[in-house]
């Protein structure tokens, strides 16, 4: 591992660690600020950050085969762990929610603190365009069927407890409606409509949604610390554990069948894409738990034990694309 990913992760942790110890001291007061702090990235910060991107990304030069190759065995993998959730949890008491949780928890990659970083290091300004191709679709992409999921097993609670109209297109209008008007999915759009239809933002709304923007990573870093001391992970590791070996090892592996062997990719595309998705847990997840008050210790417990993992699961991957493209 270079330099460069080894400080970057150093940095991570020690922001971590400032966000428990404001935690632990109760800097932010007693009345749980980690859901405070969630808040704030979760309707202010992220759609800024979602609706920029959307807003300026040019779909005319994406590298579309490569994003496929990356984007189909992932969302292939987030269902496949939100079935076995589904199925899990029933007779279950956990919270309706806890699949999607999961799912996100098992997908959702830390591709900009520490992928950026890396790939820079590792591949240099061809890598990189690849990677933030990747990026300018992965929140939006897997934060929008997330979110289609998780308010539609919620509708689904709300019909068997009383709680709702039982009438199945009630039931459907109702998750297409919390969709929709949802702090993720509605500056997305918004996005894609100013992207599609109207000129290109106003220097004024570019710089006030970028310097919004450059808080999600420090914001949701000293959210992940505070949540540790405020949430702990007794009860959480067991999940953590096998959240982290689905996210390291499982999904770059099914990213690297799929994108090999069943979709031809090659060469530096195909590192790229292994690489980005063998990436630890990004901290969407715990923002998203904590949207939906569920497995938050599980999610907090899981982005910290593989951002730690990672340091070993990373060379492992390297390893393993050398010995391939050597081979071929």
């Amino acid at each position: 591992m270079s330099t460069t990913v080894f400080l970057k992760l150093l940095a991570i942790f020690v922001i971590v660690g400032i966000g428990w110890v404001a935690g632990r001291l109760r800097w932010l007061g007693e009345n749980d600020p980690a859901r405070t702090l969630s808040n704030a990235a979760f309707y202010i910060f992220i759609p800024a950050l979602l609706f920029r991107t959307t807003a300026r990304v040019d779909f005319r030069t994406l590298p579309w085969a490569t994003l496929a190759a990356f984007f189909v065995p992932v969302l292939l993998m987030l269902g496949l762990v939100y079935m076995w959730q589904r199925r899990w949890n029933r007779g279950r008491r956990l919270p309706a929610a806890a699949p999607s949780v999961r799912a996100i928890s098992a997908t959702f990659g830390n591709t900009l603190q520490i992928g950026v970083p890396m790939v820079t290091a590792l591949f240099g300004e061809a890598g990189l365009a690849i990677h933030i191709a990747l990026i300018s679709l992965h929140a939006l992409t897997l934060l929008t069927v997330l979110t289609a999921l998780v308010e539609l097993d919620l509708a689904r609670e709300r019909r068997r407890t009383g709680h709702a109209q039982t009438h199945l297109l009630h039931t459907l209008g109702q998750t297409a409606r919390n969709t929709i008007i949802h702090p993720v999915v509605l500056p997305v759009l918004a996005g894609l409509v100013w992207n599609a239809l109207l000129p290109p933002l106003p220097p004024i709304v570019d710089e006030t949604l970028a310097t919004m923007a450059e808080a999600v990573v420090p914001l949701c870093l000293v959210l992940i610390g505070m949540s540790l001391a405020y949430y702990g992970v007794r009860g959480a590791a067991k999940g953590a554990i096998a959240l982290s070996v689905l996210k390291l090892l499982v999904l770059p592996a099914v990213v690297l069948v799929i994108g090999h062997w069943g979709m031809g990719l090659d060469g530096l595309a195909l590192a790229v894409v292994v690489m980005a998705a063998s990436l630890p847990v990004g901290s969407n997840a715990l923002i998203f738990s904590q949207r939906y008050e569920t497995l938050e210790a599980e999610a907090t417990a899981a982005i910290v034990l593989s951002t730690f993992a990672f340091v070993l699961t990373a060379p492992f991957w390297l390893t393993v694309l050398n010995l391939l493209m050597s081979s071929g």
